[in-house]
């Protein structure tokens, strides 16, 4: 669903141009710093971008699914940290607050998240609840007015730089499942949070991440999502239902730069007398991958368009998490290869940055493997009701 076509049209120029003329030129500094540069984050606050899929009401621009993705399509044709530091305001980190939140909560939180003044991210996965996210471990006992929340998460995308972190706590003892999970949300503030420091990791500089600690941390009876207990599950399904189709655009991004740098190469690149790119089995790889990508976009838009219908889309999103993520894997992996050496070479190519990028895309957010049986399931008890 696309409300005004000029100014989506706008935006996306708007987009375009920055990745190609702001971002790229830093990509190297980004990967050397393992930050974003302020005067950047900055820039993105004043031209809006931590508020695409907030809500008008509260500051955002209120981009409907099909538009957000859109903007992800563009926004993540450069490295990941440009979306990652941008992408938790515009989804895990804010979805839970719009999609569950009470009025008061998202009057208190959503006009400072909109505007990039915080940082949110989602705190669900724990050292014994990764792909069985329903196993949590963490607790939040009530006492008078505030809970007191104890536990470990780990892999907590922008922990290190969060101001807000959506929690999810088992608030009822000797529950099991998805049963007795309660929703909060905890400021960096808080007494008794800390987080670690940030992961070494394989790639994606400048996108931290690390572990969240809580120690008899107290957190106002307020700040519990929707104000009730023991739906925290049903809340961050819905988050991940919307996420896992944004995250899907974002991995198709990522496809189409490097496609593009493997083909201006090819084009450039002599042997033999002639183009590499007049090769045919240069030009069979081109052609896979320019068919995947086409596939990719073309599904993520018909499950967009059918979440603006108000359809149930848990499968359909499933499936393009996984499709995308995939995809981008082997998109990469086709590129390394048209680039020949110069794309294992850090030093002639941004190609080998973009290959350790994207290896993540198909471990967050539901491995390949979930998403293969979320999928079957899915499709079986379709099939048993029909």
């Amino acid at each position: 669903m696309i409300r005004d076509p000029a100014r989506l049209d706008a935006l996306l120029a708007d987009i375009r141009t920055f990745v190609r003329e702001r971002w790229h030129p830093l990509e190297e500094r980004v990967q050397r710093e393992d930050a974003v540069p302020e005067e950047v984050v900055h820039e993105l606050r004043r031209k809006g971008y931590f508020g695409w899929s907030i809500p008008e009401a509260y500051g955002g621009l209120g981009l409907t699914t099909e538009e957000l993705v859109l903007c992800a399509f563009e926004l993540s044709q450069a490295s990941v940290a440009l979306r990652a530091r941008v992408g938790t305001n515009t989804g895990i980190g804010s979805e839970a607050l719009v999609a569950d939140g009470t009025e008061e909560q998202k009057r208190r939180w959503l006009p400072r998240m909109a505007r990039g003044e915080l940082t949110g991210c989602l705190a669900l996965t724990e050292p014994d609840a990764g792909s069985e996210a329903s196993n949590v471990q963490t607790t939040a006992l009530r006492e008078g007015d505030h809970y007191v929340l104890d536990g470990t998460k780990r892999f907590i995308t922008n922990a290190p730089i969060a101001d807000l972190f959506t929690v999810i706590a088992r608030t009822e003892e000797g529950s099991k499942g998805s049963s007795g999970l309660t929703a909060f949300i905890v400021e960096r503030e808080s007494a008794g949070l800390r987080t670690g420091a940030p992961y070494r990791k394989m790639g994606q500089e400048g996108s931290p991440v690390s572990d969240v600690m809580f120690e008899n941390c107290r957190v106002p009876a307020f700040n519990v999502i929707g104000g009730r207990e023991g739906v925290g599950f049903q809340t961050v399904m819905k988050v991940l239902n919307k996420q896992r189709l944004h995250l899907a655009a974002l991995c198709t991004g990522p496809a189409i730069r490097m496609l593009d740098l493997a083909i201006a190469h090819t084009q450039q690149r002599n042997q033999f007398g002639q183009p590499v790119a007049s090769f045919q089995l240069v030009q069979a790889m081109i052609a896979d991958s320019q068919t995947e990508i086409f596939a990719a976009r073309s599904m993520i838009l018909e499950a967009a368009r059918a979440r603006d219908r108000g359809e149930d889309v848990a499968l359909s999103a499933s499936m393009c998490k996984y499709f995308a993520s995939e995809m981008c894997g082997r998109v990469a992996d086709r590129c390394v290869q048209m680039f020949g050496g110069s794309g294992y070479v850090a030093d002639f190519s941004p190609i080998e940055r973009y290959y350790r990028d994207v290896r993540l895309f198909r471990l967050y957010e539901g491995t390949s493997q979930i998403h293969q049986l979320n999928i079957a399931k899915l499709v079986l008890r379709a099939r048993a009701a029909a």
